[in-house]
């Protein structure tokens, strides 16, 4: 090989390497961001077996959509039991509205025409032993006796006749509020029986990604365990580090141009917060692009139109220019 040949071979080396080395100099020290989404935790507020699973992780789901249905049997039967309490409330209640029936009132009337006639009866045999007793052809102990039965029906009279005096007026304020308080105490227990039964079905309370199913089919949801994570696409923003050296070449409010790598569309992001990450976080290896202890920063981008970010993935990277 000519002299020629080999210093052309050597300089295209030598190009090559530092062209190499320049794009990876250029790797290091180029801006890149992370997409991230909001994560939601979806969970039951009552115990219950999976009983039916309608979403698929990576689905797309809308708010308003049935995720999941729970078999809750406990919650069942108390909602009959409130159907009963309900209904016997108001049966009660109607009862104090109307007051006594015709058949009650034919009845104390009964009982008040019996009573009466014993008293006079008892009030005639108290008169003539009282007038043998003045002869002494009675003993005073036989007199007493009968006057004692005397009072008795008269006395039986008397609280016959009040028990007719109420059946007629009709029903207490007292009674009748009694029973509108206890229609309203079955009310609520039925409304939070409703409540707790509304649970067994798990819906989506807004459009979100499904990311992960903990349970399956005919497992057991505990309360506050997390069965649905999802990421919300509407609130989509870009994490972005910086060192503690760059971070005053950036504002709140400040708009900035990002670049999707792979597909080459550029379009505008908003620094939304600027948080300093935890000291853990700090930069303790020297490396191109931080320094020795350097803190860390990191910039909240959120796109200022939605749209540009709709097709967007978890974790996709995004250039910053």
């Amino acid at each position: 090989m000519s002299l020629m040949k080999r210093i052309l071979n050597i300089i295209i080396i030598l190009l090559v390497l530092t062209s190499t080395a320049c794009s990876r100099n250029h790797k290091i020290t180029e801006l890149r961001g992370k997409v991230k989404q909001e994560t939601i935790y979806l969970s039951s507020k009552v115990p219950g077996r999976i009983a039916q699973i309608n979403i698929k992780e990576g689905q797309i789901v809308h708010k308003g959509d049935t995720l999941l249905v729970l078999n809750i049997p406990e919650i069942e039967a108390k909602y009959e039991q409130a159907q009963g309490a309900v209904q016997a409330a108001k049966a009660q209640l109607r009862m104090a509205y109307n007051g006594a029936t015709i058949e009650q009132v034919k009845q104390i009337d009964g009982k008040l025409a019996a009573a009466q006639a014993q008293l006079a009866f008892a009030e005639d045999s108290y008169k003539r032993l009282q007038n043998m007793a003045k002869d002494s052809l009675v003993p005073i102990q036989k007199l007493d006796e009968v006057k004692m039965k005397w009072k008795m029906a008269k006395a039986q009279v008397a609280a016959l006749q009040a028990k007719q005096k109420e059946v007629l007026k009709g029903t207490r304020k007292e009674i009748i509020e009694q029973a509108k308080g206890q229609l309203k105490r079955a009310l609520g227990k039925l409304k939070e029986v409703k409540t707790a039964l509304s649970e067994k079905y798990l819906i989506a309370p807004q459009d979100m990604h499904i990311a992960t199913i903990s349970l399956q089919k005919g497992e057991l949801a505990t309360p506050g365990y997390s069965l649905i994570a999802g990421y919300l696409p509407q609130k989509t923003y870009i994490r972005l580090t910086i060192p503690e050296s760059k971070i005053h070449q950036y504002k709140v409010n400040q708009t900035l141009i990002l670049t999707d790598p792979y597909t080459k569309k550029n379009f505008k992001g908003q620094i939304a917060a600027i948080i300093q990450l935890p000291r853990y976080a700090d930069i303790t290896a020297p490396s191109e692009a931080y320094q020795l202890t350097e803190s860390v920063y990191e910039l909240k981008i959120v796109p200022v139109n939605k749209q540009d970010t709709r097709n967007l993935y978890q974790n996709a990277t995004i250039l910053v220019k």
